[in-house]
């Protein structure tokens, strides 16, 4: 159950993130309260996961899985580019997080 409520806290981040994008620096009412109202679901999922889950491998989950996602949104949905140093920070992140996870987080 724990790592369902992350998988939530990740897409409310992930959403929460994009909106913020379209808010235009907050200055656009309904993206400024989707930011707002995702972030808010996204740590209170966060906080119920941390009854089940390590804090170590909750957050690294959920922070590396949350920037995966908004640099794949960029690249698929906002026109950003795909750059080597890009793709290797990727690729650091989830060698991190498995790392974590192998290293005898529970």
């Amino acid at each position: 159950m724990g790592f369902l409520l992350l998988a939530g806290a990740i897409a409310a981040e992930v959403a929460a993130t994009t909106a913020m994008k379209y808010s235009d620096g907050f200055s656009r009412l309904w993206p400024s309260l989707l930011t707002g109202l995702g972030y808010v679901v996204s740590f209170a999922l966060l906080a119920q996961t941390l009854k089940t889950v390590s804090v170590g491998t909750a957050y690294a989950i959920w922070s590396g899985a949350g920037t995966a996602a908004i640099v794949a949104i960029g690249l698929v949905f906002l026109g950003e580019g795909m750059t080597a140093a890009k793709a290797a920070g990727i690729a650091l992140i989830i060698v991190g997080v498995v790392v974590l996870n192998l290293g005898g987080a529970h």
